[in-house]
């Protein structure tokens, strides 16, 4: 069924309405993403604030006053349709004791040199896990805590180092990859919070530690654990058991343990291994299990199509009190962005790059490395266009924004080829002389 657009007045809006479009851009209301569900009172107090009219997708709300008649997967990637109807819960805002507020004091160019190491060492300390746990043995997890500290240290200087690396670093292994890029969204995210050093500490290494327990599933099941069969999908959620089972004896710290145990469980009950809900869920496993989700839905795959960070995003927002509390899935998108570092976009003039970092004043103008002219050939140097400041110094329509996300691995969209430093190209013959 197509989609029909209708322009109303927001005074008529309605509780379950899709609000596709504005009458002032995006970036200019508080709005973490373009298109969203009105599930609230307040969503339409905030609408009623800064606009006077919206356009409604009208065929988009009628599918989804429907959906409820058809059972949703017993696993997998959720769609819009899928979320809506379902239970809402409402909790307090979080409140976070003490929250510290970080500042960026190093730059992308040498904190990416800095968390290179940081992020090779990781994967080498969760390794050394892993194959310890593979002999039935207790790990030693001294030197994975020590990692960890460095990874907490280098988000807090930078959070966008960190985050680079991990999304454009190519490892085979789907668990350790998983592990490492769900604990740098998790520390990205709790940076945004304001959570203190040594709760980002707990946070960090229980994330890490959180997939322990899949080292003893078949490759095949791994692949494909969002889409498994009930009897599949029993065995796979005992994961979370058996990871918490192997840390026994390890000395590891209680909060630690809770982010392993509580990372699968959901804010309405539907996860599990308990299925406990709300406020019984631990903030750091509600941190770690929203990271671990993310990364779930836009994570590379043999068997199919990971989306983009961005649908991703939107996704996430739909989700607001059902799988994930509010607040805690905004906090997210605020930290990382509606196009998370990482994302392949095509500008509105053709080019086509990766997004680097983000603006939280601009949420749909990040930073962009352009690696293709408009006519999406590879250019031999990159260069990093901060949408925000050129849009800043453009008149008329001149304007340079993303038009499109694009899917993961499109052809000629290879940032390992170029430093984004100094965004020249790694063919530069210079550098293959050895100059």
């Amino acid at each position: 069924m197509g989609v029909r657009q209708k322009k109303i007045a927001v005074h008529d809006l309605e509780i379950g309405m899709f609000v596709s479009d504005l009458d002032r851009p995006w970036h200019q209301t508080p709005f973490p993403i373009q298109g969203f569900h009105i599930r609230s009172q307040d969503d339409m107090r905030s609408l009623v604030s800064h606009c006077k009219w919206v356009v409604i997708d009208v065929a988009e709300k009628r599918e989804n006053q429907e959906s409820g008649k058809s059972a949703s997967p017993l696993f997998g990637h959720r769609t819009r349709k899928e979320t809506v109807g379902r239970e809402v819960i409402q909790l307090p805002p979080l409140h976070i004791r003490e929250p510290v507020k970080y500042s960026t004091s190093s730059t992308l160019k040498k904190e990416l040199k800095l968390s290179k190491m940081v992020l090779e060492d990781a994967e080498a300390a969760l390794q050394r896990v892993f194959a310890a746990v593979n002999r039935r043995e207790t790990p030693d997890l001294r030197e994975m805590a020590g990692v960890t500290r460095n990874m907490v240290a280098s988000v807090a200087r930078n959070p966008d180092a960190l985050l680079w690396l991990s999304r454009t670093r190519q490892h085979d292994d789907f668990i350790y990859r998983h592990a490492m890029n769900a604990a740098v969204w998790a520390l990205v995210c709790g940076r945004e919070l304001g959570l203190n050093e040594g709760l980002l500490n707990h946070l960090g290494l229980g994330c890490l530690l959180s997939q322990v327990g899949k080292t003893e599933l078949p490759k095949a099941m791994l692949e494909n654990e969002g889409r498994l069969e009930s009897d599949d999908f029993a065995r796979y959620r005992g994961y979370v058991n058996r990871g918490v089972a192997m840390l026994e004896g390890s000395g590891v710290s209680r909060a630690v343990v809770s982010v392993v145990q509580g990372h699968r469980e959901r804010h309405n009950g539907s996860g599990f291994p308990e299925g406990i809900r709300g406020d019984r869920i631990p903030l750091l496993a509600k941190v770690a299990g929203l990271a671990e989700y993310f990364e779930t839905l836009i994570g590379p795959r043999d068997t199919f199509e990971p989306m983009t960070p961005a649908k991703a995003v939107n996704l996430l927002y739909d989700m607001r009190n059902i799988e994930f509390q509010e607040d805690l899935i905004e906090t997210f998108i605020q930290a990382v962005g509606i196009y998370p570092t990482g994302t392949l976009v095509q500008l509105n003039d053709g080019q086509r790059g990766i997004v680097v970092s983000h603006s939280p004043a601009r949420r749909l103008w990040p930073r962009v490395m352009v690696m293709t002219d408009q006519e999406q050939q590879p250019l031999k140097s990159a260069r990093v266009i901060d949408l925000a400041s050129f849009n800043a110094e453009q008149e008329g329509g001149s304007t340079l924004i993303i038009a499109e996300c694009l899917p993961h691995g499109t052809s000629g969209l290879n940032p390992a080829h170029y430093d984004v430093t100094g965004t020249e190209s790694r063919w530069n013959l210079s550098r293959l002389v050895g100059g």
